[in-house]
């Protein structure tokens, strides 16, 4: 079982669409434009110049960077072969390196780390401002590696093989140029690629449309084209999965973001499998297909009827793969989560699958065995009201580790053998902030259809119920991703620690409540997100908590569009909007680079029908002059080739030109996460949490 690298490609699109002509900050789309970046850097130097003047700046910057940079932060290990691997930045190693120690070793909870690659020091060498972006391991040895390397941090990237003993690049070895791609090892001479292989190669969203075997010693071009979609499709990817000594070549055609069809290659033959479009894609999504004991796991995300029996939504399955390839479904339920419960993520050790499920969007840890062809599950006595992530796992073993947190625990790393449900601590974070005065409490609000949506409420023990507090709401409520509690020292230092209050709203188009808790929000349903999100700030209003002067909010990239509808459809009742990566234009975003590949989700802008439910809350296109809109903090990186840094820039100027105050900041670099070095990251918070100290308190 391995990691799935999907080759999901972002390309710029030629800006065209209906009304083009209408809009006069087009120009800003040009991503190294000149005039677009003499506008950045005007905004860029007002925006520092205000923020950076605030109080509690210097403070904030200063503990965000000692967090980043501390060395008593958790290695997490990912695992390959005999050894555990982890990438680490601090304050010697600003870009970071990637480095190893035995698996055993690491075990003891004292490592012996073997630096692997420096970027810093591959950064002064090119002459690049290089990003780590992961790498792809040769089976069973894991003596080589493809490493994917970002110059800015934007997620196209040069993957270049590497030799781990001898710790250099390998001459003449594999190599491909910057593109949104992606390779794996079939075996040591044989890569399976999906990436911009020139003209053609590429669908209308800017993903891969080619899977092509690309043999040692030959041109890339010349590589065995094996599988192909349509242009129109939103792109193919490949996986490589094993059962044992098995392997398989996973194909995959994405049909959209929530549906596809998966293929084996098999004998040079292509083997299409009879399951659900959406339950296909459902498996690319978790990052991960396993095949254990002949089973292939999927989840459903609509009702499946075979042989006159039907699985409901969400439920948890496994087919028999070898009859699977054959046409027959053999079909096993894994699980069925209750109402109040999900499926936050599947994992698989040697001979075990470990399921994570939310109940009320707080964790439980299941491992499932397959004996007499049946699955049993047993609860691993896992720390309570919080989250679980499985961090690794290793193919040859039972063993993992997992880490556990909640908005006042620091996280703890702890190892776990699934043969026998066993668990033991291996490391915690140090408490970044003093949480013995705060508390933690969950409630449900009352969305406009009648929905309870819940949130999570962290405060100081015994707050003043007046109204006054400062109070900051985040949500991101897309793409069936969880909002889930979790111990953020900047949040603890930056506002916590200053008496502001930090509310997680769980709204309609996350995965806490399954799949149907997402596809009730999507296309024309949208409204319900942000009928949601007001339903959660109104909520704490009613309770006294904080009023509108003191209330903010916080969302990026689709959490970007949330706060961008909220401040245009309720600018009543926010006086901080922090907008990061945000989408904005509605008309034009399945244009700008990955867009495209987000219309199942959104809508597509471009059939009138569709356009009518977007227009009615495109953020851009519902911008007011004379309306009293707080003053909205934008924040973008010019290298983000996910969502174009031309949504914020444009919304900005718009804003700017009706006479309204905004606060702007695009790092040059970083990509879509915004930045690249733990400078950086300390210096986007200090602007952001001086600018809500500044409208809030």
């Amino acid at each position: 079982m391995r990691q799935i690298k999907l080759s999901i490609l972002f390309v710029f699109c030629l800006s065209q669409g209906i009304q083009a002509q209408e809009d006069k900050y087009l120009w800003l789309e040009e991503v190294d434009g000149k005039k677009a970046l003499e506008f950045v850097e005007k905004q860029n130097k007002a925006t520092l110049a205000e923020l950076s003047a605030e109080k509690d700046y210097q403070d904030i910057y200063n503990k965000n960077l000692a967090i980043l940079n501390s060395t008593e932060k958790i290695a997490y290990p990912t695992i390959h072969g005999n050894y555990a691997y982890n990438f680490w930045k601090d304050a010697d190693h600003v870009r970071g390196i990637w480095r190893r120690s035995t698996l055993e070793s690491y075990k003891t909870g004292k490592p012996a780390w073997e630096t692997l690659l420096d970027i810093d020091k591959l950064s002064e060498a090119d002459n690049k401002k290089w990003v780590y972006k992961g790498n792809e391991g040769l089976y069973p040895d894991y003596n080589r590696f493809l490493i994917q390397l970002s110059d800015g941090g934007g997620d196209a990237v040069y993957i270049k093989e590497f030799d781990v003993n001898t710790k250099q690049f390998i001459k003449d070895g594999f190599s491909i140029d910057e593109a949104k791609g992606n390779a794996s090892y079939l075996d040591i001479n044989t890569l399976i690629v999906s990436t911009d292989f020139g003209e053609g190669s590429m669908t209308t969203a800017g993903y891969a449309r080619q899977v092509k075997l690309w043999k040692r010693g030959t041109l890339l071009k010349d590589a065995q084209l094996i599988y192909e979609v349509e242009t129109t499709d939103v792109g193919a990817g490949s996986s490589i999965i094993r059962d044992g000594n098995k392997q398989y070549t996973i194909l995959g055609k994405i049909s959209s973001f929530s549906s596809g069809q998966l293929s084996v290659w098999l004998n040079n033959k292509l083997i299409p499998l009879d399951i659900p479009e959406d339950a296909a894609i459902t498996t690319i999504l978790f990052d991960r297909f396993i095949l254990q004991n002949k089973q292939f796991v999927i989840q459903l995300k609509s009702d499946w009827t075979v042989n006159n029996k039907t699985y409901t939504t969400g439920t948890l399955l496994s087919l028999n793969f070898t009859e699977l390839l054959k046409g027959n479904k053999e079909i096993k339920v894994i699980m069925k989560p209750a109402e109040s419960s999900s499926i936050s993520g599947i994992s698989a050790t040697k001979t075990k699958l470990l399921v994570n499920v939310l109940t009320d969007v707080t964790s439980n840890l299941f491992v499932y065995s397959f004996t007499n062809e049946n699955w049993i599950s047993k609860r691993v006595d896992a720390p309570k009201l919080g989250a679980i992530t499985i961090d690794a796992t290793s193919e040859l073993s039972d063993q993992y580790f997992f880490d556990f947190e909640n908005f006042i625990t620091p996280t703890t790393l702890y190892m776990g053998d699934a043969s026998n449900t066993t668990i033991k601590p291996y490391k915690s974070l140090p408490a970044y902030f003093d949480a013995s005065n705060l508390e933690v409490k969950q409630y449900k609000a009352k969305s406009k259809d009648g929905t309870m949506v819940p949130y999570f409420i962290v405060s100081r023990k015994g707050l003043k119920i007046d109204g006054t507090n400062p109070t900051l709401v985040y949500a991101y409520g897309g793409f069936e991703i969880s909002s889930l509690p979790y111990y953020w020292g900047a949040m603890g230092v930056s506002w916590l620690d200053k008496g502001g209050v930090y509310v997680l709203a769980n709204i309609r188009g996350g995965g806490e409540y399954g799949p149907k808790w997402h596809q009730n929000a999507i296309k024309e349903k949208r409204q319900n997100t942000f009928d949601d999100l007001y339903a959660v700030s109104e909520d704490v209003i009613a309770k006294k908590v904080t009023s509108p002067p003191h209330l903010g909010v916080m969302g990026g990239s689709n959490g970007g569009l949330l706060v961008g509808v909220a401040f245009t459809q309720r600018p009543d009742l926010y006086n901080a909007i922090l907008c990061q990566v945000p989408l904005l234009d509605m008309q034009r975003y399945n244009k700008l680079l990955a867009g495209a590949s987000w219309m199942s989700e959104f809508g597509n802008p471009d059939i009138p029908e569709e356009w009518a439910y977007l227009k009615k809350y495109s953020p851009y296109h519902n911008l007011k002059e004379g309306v009293k809109y707080p003053e909205v903090y934008f924040g973008t990186s010019t290298r983000d080739d996910r969502v174009h840094p031309g949504h914020a820039r444009k919304m900005v100027a718009k804003m700017n030109d009706m006479g309204y105050k905004t606060y702007y900041y695009e790092n040059t670099e970083g990509g879509h996460a915004g930045s690249s070095t733990n400078e950086q990251s300390a210096k986007l918070n200090a602007m952001m949490f001086s600018y809500l100290l500044m409208k809030l308190k």
